[in-house]
């Protein structure tokens, strides 16, 4: 049996910095010794800003975005083109389609998708508040930015159901080829969706 070398506390904090995505033990580790080695100029001001994040995070009550006001800045931001809506798994998802600066538009987080494996199913998602923001009758398109799973596309199946007979454009995320992407590297299903989704040159 391994000897602890170090006092709860920084136990503690290790193991806390494990269950952060991409660090396991030993990277925690690392991190915890770097924080502590930086005590004034790394770990209190950390401290200061994770305990000011619990005081005011919120998630925005309209898109489910992460945020310090509701609504979030995306929801109150006037610049954004409001009748467009990007769908979105996570907030991560959400994240990432925005530091592309591709598109200037609403967004909806559903929280997860529809997995009876796990549990999880419509009621356990912001489906319902999707239903509700395109009746009200000014969403003319929603893109469903779903991941290009077996579950990523029952979700986007199951929101298409929902949402028939209401006067949208569904469209989703193109599949195939990344940019800079080389064919002999890539698998059989991202080959097939490329195929299928070819256009013209």
């Amino acid at each position: 049996m391994a000897k602890r070398v170090t006092g709860p506390e920084i136990e503690k904090l290790i193991q806390l910095l494990a269950k952060v995505p991409g660090l396991g033990p030993r990277s925690a580790r690392r991190a915890a010794l770097h924080l502590v080695k930086k005590k004034d100029q790394l770990l209190g001001p950390l401290a200061d800003a994770m305990g000011e994040a619990h005081r005011k995070v919120r998630i925005c009550s309209c898109c489910g975005n992460i945020d310090t006001v509701d609504p979030c800045s995306v929801c109150t931001d006037p610049q954004r083109d409001r009748s467009v809506i990007i769908v979105v798994e996570d907030v991560s998802d959400l994240w990432a389609l925005e530091r592309t600066g591709a598109m200037n538009t609403a967004y909806h987080v559903l929280g997860g998708v529809l997995s009876p494996l796990d549990g999880i199913g419509p009621d356990d998602l912001n489906i319902a508040s999707l239903v509700d923001r395109v009746a009200e009758g000014t969403v003319r398109e929603l893109i469903i930015a779903v991941n290009a799973t077996v579950e990523g596309q029952t979700t986007a199946h199951y929101i298409t159901d929902r949402l028939d007979g209401l006067e949208v454009k569904i469209t989703r995320l193109a599949h195939g080829v990344p940019v800079g992407g080389e064919l002999d590297y890539l698998d059989e299903g991202t080959l097939t969706a490329a195929l299928k989704a070819r256009t013209a040159f």
